[in-house]
């Protein structure tokens, strides 16, 4: 004897229904809202210094927006415009400058960038440049000697002197022979 299976799989989704979250998942169950997530918002009102302020006019050009030429002159020199238009510094920002000691020389951008283009260039042998084709990691810099350095330093803080008369301690780098720069194991 044969039995009819579409009576099962019709009473099928009733019974997955009676079933815990299946009911919420074929929407058989509501679900109220939370009421700690509902907030209620100002009504929108008009702030009262609205007034004030200026009517635009058509064709009028925007006050916050600079002129090609006054772009440009910003971009070709920087603090000109309206940076130099700024309000005077406050008492604390001159006490803070001038804790700081002497202000750094005008060209200390280009001897930056001079002193990081000098340690960029990293010499490697032949056999490096073949078989590691990759860029070789630059170095940090040249390394100071901190005793030296901090001895200069108390010198000249005694003898009342700036801190950057003299010269920089620096440790020498142990020259390689030239037969180092074959070896490539």
């Amino acid at each position: 004897m044969k039995t009819n299976p579409a009576p099962l799989l019709l009473l099928a989704p009733l019974l997955l229904a009676g079933c815990g979250d299946t009911a919420r998942t074929f929407g058989l169950t509501r679900d109220a809202p939370d009421e700690f997530q509902v907030t209620t918002r100002a009504p929108l009102s008009m702030p009262p210094s609205l007034g004030s302020l200026p009517t635009p006019r058509p064709g009028a050009s925007r006050p916050q927006e600079l002129s090609i030429r006054e772009q440009a002159e910003s971009t070709l020199v920087p603090g000109s415009g309206q940076a130099a238009a700024r309000a005077p510094q406050s008492s604390g920002e001159r006490a803070l400058l001038s804790s700081t000691g002497t202000p750094a020389p005008d060209n200390i951008r280009d001897r930056v960038d001079e002193e990081s283009m000098r340690l960029e260039r990293v010499d490697r042998s032949i056999v490096d440049r073949a078989l590691f084709w990759r860029p070789a990691p630059t170095e940090p810099g040249i390394p100071v000697d901190a005793a030296r350095e901090a001895q200069r330093l108390r010198e000249n803080a005694a003898l009342g002197r700036d801190i950057t008369e003299g010269q920089t301690p620096i440790i020498q780098p142990q020259r390689r022979p030239w037969y180092d720069a074959l070896k490539f194991w």
